[in-house]
């Protein structure tokens, strides 16, 4: 396989597969690399009913295959490997991996980001069948339906907010006796009549059969079990900035770009949920990963020489 190349995409989710894609159709000499499955954390979607042009929702990794079958028409390149390193000499990336060096004019990191999980029994199991870390992407899923909520930060409390125009049968659970959330966010959450907030309650086990039924939680040192067709967890986002290493980043670690989608680094572009963004959805993803597949593309030709004047 060659190894130098015009643009190399770190991470295959939707944001790196858009880029792919839009980075081949503009004749670009494209590599997508991925240690894991192609799809990233959208395989965990089971039905996406708000991806714009499905009628009928689709799964997410139904969704990232077809724009894999889309990418490779257009000529991208994909590799499985474990990207360890990046590093840039004049105007070209060294980006090393298992499987050897590649080099290229421009990079995309689309490594994307993780949800911290509560560590509770069935969570795992559970996922997308109840178990759910965003409002926007399966609230709907359970309108009028019993929801326990998990965390006590500003996401959480905004997401329990969401989803109270949903269902009237929200359960608020907090570990602590009151909210680390932003006073306004967290008073109205306290407000809201379709909210019940039990404080120095924490979730120890989630329980059901084929989804999920109920949770076992932990109130003041007394355990009781809470019937619940979902449970929404918002503990925490971790973004998987670790190739980043010396590039601009908000409070939270997340990668700091301008409007291109370009890094502090001139060359480095991040998208999808490892940037700073005011919206996480699939739909986004995609809008990052082709604008900076395109300015990748103009940025590569002016370093050639080649820029259209």
């Amino acid at each position: 396989m060659e190894t130098s190349f015009d643009l190399i995409i770190i991470g295959a989710g939707p944001a790196g597969l858009t880029a792919a894609q839009y980075g081949a159709r503009a004749n670009l000499r494209t590599l997508l690399l991925e240690e894991a499955s192609v799809g990233g954390q959208s395989l965990n979607i089971t039905d996406l009913e708000n991806y714009p042009g499905f009628e009928e929702p689709i799964s997410g990794g139904e969704l990232c295959g077809r724009m894999k079958v889309q990418a490779d028409r257009f000529g991208a390149k994909f590799l499985a490997a474990s990207v360890q390193s990046i590093s840039k000499q004049n105007d070209i990336f060294n980006i090393t991996t298992d499987s050897g060096v590649f080099t290229a004019y421009t990079v995309i990191l689309a490594t994307g980001a993780k949800h911290r999980k509560l560590g509770a029994k069935g969570e795992d199991e559970f996922a997308g069948r109840g178990v759910s870390y965003c409002a926007a992407c399966d609230g709907a899923f359970f309108k009028d339906k019993k929801i326990i909520v998990v965390g006590g930060g500003d996401t959480a409390c905004s997401e329990a907010l969401f989803l109270a125009n949903l269902s009237d049968k929200i359960i608020m659970i907090h570990r602590k006796d009151r909210f680390r959330a932003q006073k306004a966010l967290a008073d109205r959450v306290l407000a809201n009549k379709n909210i019940e907030v039990r404080f120095n309650t924490t979730c120890t086990e989630i329980k059901g059969s084929t989804k999920v039924e109920s949770a076992l939680l932990m109130e003041n040192g007394i355990q009781y079990e809470q019937d619940t067709d979902a449970v929404f967890i918002f503990t925490g986002i971790l973004p998987q900035n670790q190739l980043a290493e010396g590039v601009n980043m908000d409070d939270s670690g997340y990668i700091v770009t301008d409007s291109r989608m370009e890094t502090s680094l001139k060359g480095l572009f991040a998208v999808g949920d490892v940037r700073t963004s005011p919206f996480r959805q699939v739909v986004t993803a995609c809008a990052d990963g082709a604008v900076a597949a395109h300015y990748a593309g103009m940025l590569v030709d002016e370093l050639k020489g080649e820029a259209y004047i």
